[in-house]
């Protein structure tokens, strides 16, 4: 288990609530499913797990977030 940062939550078009974390030991930023969207058809959207941006064809960058700042 390794300590995460926070950085924001985002929802993707397909309705998936997602959450942008930054390991504190390696500065990796992980990207996680924190809830499903209703219609998602997606098999690699499952809730509490990661996503791998690498074969959605993104940047951790582009997934949505939508509050930079978590309190």
């Amino acid at each position: 288990m390794s300590v995460v940062k926070l950085l924001g939550f985002g929802t993707m078009p397909c309705g998936c609530v997602v959450g942008r974390y930054r390991d504190v030991a390696s500065t990796r930023e992980v990207v996680y499913v924190e809830e499903k969207g209703p219609h998602c058809v997606s098999a690699s959207h499952r809730q509490n797990h990661t996503i791998s941006a690498l074969r959605d064809h993104r940047t951790p960058d582009a997934f949505p977030v939508v509050a930079m700042r978590a309190s």
